[in-house]
């Protein structure tokens, strides 16, 4: 199973897309490697996939310190349209700041140019923060408790 949630190997799921060896085909596909890419630490992937005029306001040092702050834990994808030029997908990346149970809910517009889709911006729904016990069941979805799965 990818990083991103697809029954695929990363392997041949958002790996060649985050390598270079692939262009993604749809917002979706470039959105589930992006958040690969997120999971990595892969900050300059995620530069380069902003659209031209968004990556000045994103510096590769600040998406290196929100990447490798946090621990993602699960993409839920809830929405994808593309177009000829726009799209855009809807989606929650879970993961976890410190003992923090956070989740990102955004809808994510998309670009193409030169047949190749680019992150454009995005409109983040505010969300509650769940603070975590040791004791707690994990959030991500293993059914183990939180000190025995993805506690830090």
């Amino acid at each position: 199973m990818c990083i991103c949630g697809q029954e695929q190997n990363f392997e041949v799921c958002c790996e060649p897309y985050i390598n270079g060896g692939k262009i993604a085909p749809s917002p979706e596909a470039l959105m589930r490697s992006r958040y690969s890419a997120y999971t990595l630490g892969n900050a300059k992937y995620i530069y380069n996939t902003y659209a031209q005029e968004k990556q000045a306001e994103n510096p590769i040092k600040e998406i290196s310190e929100f990447a490798n702050s946090c621990q993602f834990i699960k993409l839920e994808m809830i929405d994808s349209q593309d177009q000829s030029e726009t799209g855009y997908v809807e989606f929650k990346a879970h993961y976890l700041f410190r003992n923090l149970y956070c989740t990102l809910y955004e809808k994510s517009e998309f670009i193409k140019v030169d047949g190749a889709w680019f992150y454009l911006d995005g409109d983040i729904k505010e969300t509650p923060e769940v603070k975590l016990n040791r004791n707690d069941v994990c959030p991500c979805g293993s059914n183990k408790k939180f000190k025995k799965c993805h506690y830090k």
